[in-house]
């Protein structure tokens, strides 16, 4: 672990895992109505027990729940606020689909005003911090995902002025990360794909058609982020994480980091950052150079899509290359995205999910001793 007063360390991962046989079955009894929630929830508690200690046996020190308890990786937290409600029609995606998979996520549809009668997630911490022994740390998407994702013309038919809708967005943010802190939270990950994706000429001519500017928006969502995590407790360590799409081993979108670079490093209240970089449709390290010399950056070098390995030598080889934008202490390595954004997991299995893990491990150790 680096110097710093807040927890820093060379090897980390994203946070979404594959869900074993026995979580995927529970869960289509339940969708069937063949158990009741209690029996899911026993099944979902003993399955994030079971990756909880896989991840502290592979020496990773920081663990999360898997998101076992999620559909989707987004929209439940989402959803979990009143006045967003799903619908399996509309096309929010438009021209930037999930590649090669016919289904698609569904889509929300702002019909109130957003509000948090009650927590969205914090019981989805407070199990996960009672049977962690290294540092929990929990993930929710990035409020820019609801405008980004959401029903457009739910959205400013019930927000006619937006700047109400990112005030009540923002508000309802505030509230989670408090409670979350209260509990004992103090490691929290913003997942964040329109930061990556805006770079992809066919999202931006999407938002275009939306009468957006692409640019200017990315200005917008890094402010949403911030008034999310406004005044945040000193010892509340907060990581962005953004990629270009996760979902049965498909993406949504390709493009370096160069459109969105000098706004998206330089202006987010983050302390680290967990960037894609597996394959060439992440571009080159060149956009690092944006970087603030105080932030850390976690790159995400090992796919976590595909089953093959990488070798230790090239993903070393392309560390030293970073160090060129970003200092050696300031770097870590990972998996470039979660390896079950959703339910459905990406196309490996559980073993090869562990090699992955451990091959992060392993190249951290060689490259900056053991944590």
């Amino acid at each position: 672990m680096t110097k710093s007063n807040k927890p820093f360390f060379h090897v980390d991962h994203v946070g979404s895992f594959l869900r074993p046989p026995e979580l995927h079955q529970a869960r289509a009894e339940a969708r069937q109505g063949r158990i009741g929630k209690s029996a899911l929830r026993m099944t979902e508690d003993q399955c994030i027990r079971q990756v909880v200690a896989m991840q502290e046996r592979i020496g990773l020190p920081v663990v999360t729940d898997g998101e076992f308890r999620r559909d989707w990786w987004h929209i439940d937290f989402l959803n979990g606020f009143e006045g967003i409600e799903l619908s399996d029609s509309g096309d929010v995606y438009a021209d930037a689909k999930f590649k090669d998979t016919a289904e698609q996520p569904p889509t929300m549809i702002v019909r109130g005003k957003i509000r948090r009668p009650r927590p969205s997630m914090l019981d989805h911490f407070q199990f996960l911090k009672s049977v962690a022994r290294n540092i929990p740390r929990f993930t929710m998407p990035s409020p820019a995902m609801l405008h980004g994702r959401a029903d457009r013309a739910s959205l400013t038919e019930t927000y006619t002025d937006l700047s109400e809708f990112w005030a009540d967005l923002a508000a309802v943010y505030r509230e989670e990360i408090r409670d979350l802190y209260n509990e004992g939270c103090r490691y929290l990950q913003i997942d964040d794909t329109t930061i990556a994706m805006m770079a992809d000429p066919a999202v931006q001519e999407r938002f275009r058609k939306l009468g957006d500017d692409p640019l200017k928006l990315t200005e917008i969502y890094a402010d949403a982020v911030n008034a999310a995590l406004r005044d945040l407790p000193s010892d509340l360590t907060v990581g962005i994480h953004t990629c270009r799409g996760n979902f049965k081993s498909t993406f949504l979108a390709s493009g370096g980091y160069e459109f969105v670079a000098e706004t998206v490093f330089s202006k987010l209240n983050a302390d680290t950052y967990f960037l894609e970089y597996d394959t060439e449709r992440a571009g080159s390290f060149e956009p690092l150079r944006f970087m603030p010399r105080d932030k850390k950056v976690v790159l995400g070098l090992v796919s976590s899509k595909f089953p093959e390995m990488e070798n230790k030598d090239d993903l070393k080889r392309r560390i030293d290359e970073a160090t060129r934008y970003v200092p050696l202490e300031n770097l870590a390595i990972s998996p470039q995205c979660g390896f079950s954004s959703t339910y459905h997991g990406n196309v490996m299995t559980m073993d090869q999910q562990v090699a992955k893990l451990s091959l992060c491990v392993e190249v951290s150790a060689e490259v900056w001793g053991a944590s």
